[in-house]
């Protein structure tokens, strides 16, 4: 595995993995801290205007991801809420929340899918191996959101991950 994403679906469930060049303190902390979370999630293009983090069993992590690139033209200044519900931590290796599409006062849209993410960080060879898979109710769930295009999405979004981990080191 090269540090390019991976990224394959078994059934309703969609995987990605990859390896960060960057200890797995770090990438815990880039995936569960407001100061890090701002500088790289979203797609490029998008930035998050809105990012409030609670870590812990039952807490939430609120976020508006707004697109301020004038060159995309189609979404450009719109607004797309989410919300996770962490259901477990276990800090530097493992987190599983629910992933809600939600409005700015974080109620979960019934009209899309909500995915249960279960992220797991490893060490490997000096970096930090990162899976992260996406289980949703159903396959025509993935597919939702595979059509709005969410793969292409997370492929920018670890890719900005990347980047701002060689930032910060």
């Amino acid at each position: 595995m090269s540090n390019q994403t991976v990224t394959r679906i078994e059934g309703n469930e969609f995987i990605l993995e990859r390896i960060f060049d960057a200890p797995r303190g770090l990438v815990f902390k880039a995936f569960t801290e407001a100061e890090h979370l701002k500088h790289w999630w979203g797609p490029r293009g998008w930035t998050l205007s809105v990012c409030n983090v609670d870590l812990r069993e039952g807490g939430a992590w609120h976020y508006c991801m707004k697109c301020i690139d004038e060159n995309i033209t189609d979404f450009y200044g719109m607004e797309s809420w989410g919300k996770a519900v962490y259901k477990e931590i276990a800090a530097g290796e493992k987190i599983v929340y629910m992933d809600y599409f939600s409005d700015e006062e974080g109620r979960e849209s019934d009209e899309m899918p909500a995915t249960e993410v279960t992220l797991i960080f490893e060490d490997h060879d000096g970096k930090t191996k990162v899976t992260s898979r996406g289980k949703y109710d159903s396959e025509e769930g993935l597919q939702t959101v595979l059509n709005m295009g969410m793969e292409q999405g997370i492929l920018e979004t670890w890719d900005r991950l990347a980047e701002h981990l060689q930032s910060v080191q």
